[in-house]
């Protein structure tokens, strides 16, 4: 009977042994396996076509990854709906951290203005914000407004006169106008074209007065040439880019508008934290090369990166600021009845 019970005692002990051995044993292979994320090429889908801002973004970053990922990004261009294809095929992807994408500030619009596949703002990740863009009001130089306080008074005299140009009906640019004419107190009429290059050309042919550009980019040479005149950045502070360091903010003016515009690094909701964390990490060093930074000074961006976390934070206040923004200026019953 004593050794039977010796026996049981020492095979309990034994099993006790061989479960935490075991144990062990599992959390070191998946330990590993964590530690080897990425083991493939990670997929970048960008919803614009090549060329744009969004895109010069995806491909500096995509010069680096290697480095300090292990593996490369590969640039996936998916454009069109408004950037909700692409969008749709981001918020959609397995969070298995090989699809991610480049997503604009303009993403957390679309389901204001109407149903959308996901609900972009909470189906999606963040990981970084890369850089801003705050949207500049521009005028033609045949124009006399040299600041924005002769232009709201000159608009407050000639209701309905002046048309802002934008880039379309519910992108940034539209709601910026929106926002400086309630902001202002003053009636002026937009009118939607198909991207800044369009309403730059309506601009400098004489068919509207006023013009929202989203980045500085296209305007460089205008401004260096004395054809247009920049009235003011709708951003918390100016703009650091050469030649556009002394346009005044619409506050500085006395016009309490503010929108900033951005692009950041988005990943479909539920990636494990491990793979998050490192991926994230990743990007920050990409993000804080120096080749990245002035390239983005080329194309008229700043550099403003953001963590996972404080990113998140911003992504947040954000979609409650555009929502507020929408609802007040009328621009989702406007979308609503052109689409009709």
């Amino acid at each position: 009977m004593g050794s039977r019970r010796v026996f049981f005692t020492s095979l309990g002990i034994f099993l006790c042994i061989a479960i935490v051995l075991g144990g062990c044993g599992t959390g070191i292979k998946e330990s590993a396996a964590t530690e080897k994320y990425p083991v493939k090429p990670i997929n970048v889908i960008v919803p614009y076509a090549a060329g744009g801002s969004a895109d010069v973004v995806a491909r500096m970053l995509e010069r680096t990854a290697k480095q300090h990922l292990g593996q490369p990004f590969v640039v996936v261009n998916k454009p069109g709906g408004a950037a909700t294809i692409g969008m749709n095929e981001l918020a959609g992807a397995t969070p298995d951290g090989y699809t991610i994408g480049i997503v604009p500030m303009s993403v957390m619009l679309q389901p204001l203005f109407g149903t959308t596949r996901y609900h972009y703002p909470t189906a999606l990740e963040p990981l970084a914000k890369v850089v801003s863009a705050p949207m500049i009001m521009n005028t033609s130089t045949e124009l006399p407004w040299k600041n924005l306080n002769e232009l709201v008074k000159y608009a407050k005299k000639h209701p309905g006169e002046i048309k802002f140009g934008h880039a379309g009906l519910g992108t940034a640019t539209h709601l910026t106008g929106e926002l400086f004419a309630r902001e202002a107190g003053i009636d002026i009429v937009q009118v939607p074209f198909k991207g800044d290059s369009e309403a730059l050309a309506a601009l400098l042919g004489g068919h509207i007065q006023l013009m929202i550009a989203a980045t500085p980019s296209p305007l460089k040479e205008h401004v260096k040439n004395g054809t247009i005149r920049l009235l003011g950045v709708a951003g918390e502070k100016r703009l650091t880019i050469p030649g556009f360091e002394t346009v005044p903010t619409f506050k500085e003016q006395g016009v309490n508008a503010v929108f900033d515009s951005w692009l950041g690094v988005a990943a479909p909701k539920g990636l494990a934290k491990n793979d998050k964390n490192k991926i994230a990490a990743g990007i920050k060093e990409m993000v804080n090369n120096p080749e990245f930074k002035k390239s983005m000074e080329d194309i008229g961006m700043a550099v403003e990166y953001l963590g996972p976390d404080e990113f998140s934070d911003q992504w947040i206040a954000d979609n409650a600021k555009l929502t507020k923004i929408v609802k007040e200026t009328g621009i989702a019953e406007l979308i609503a009845a052109q689409k009709k």
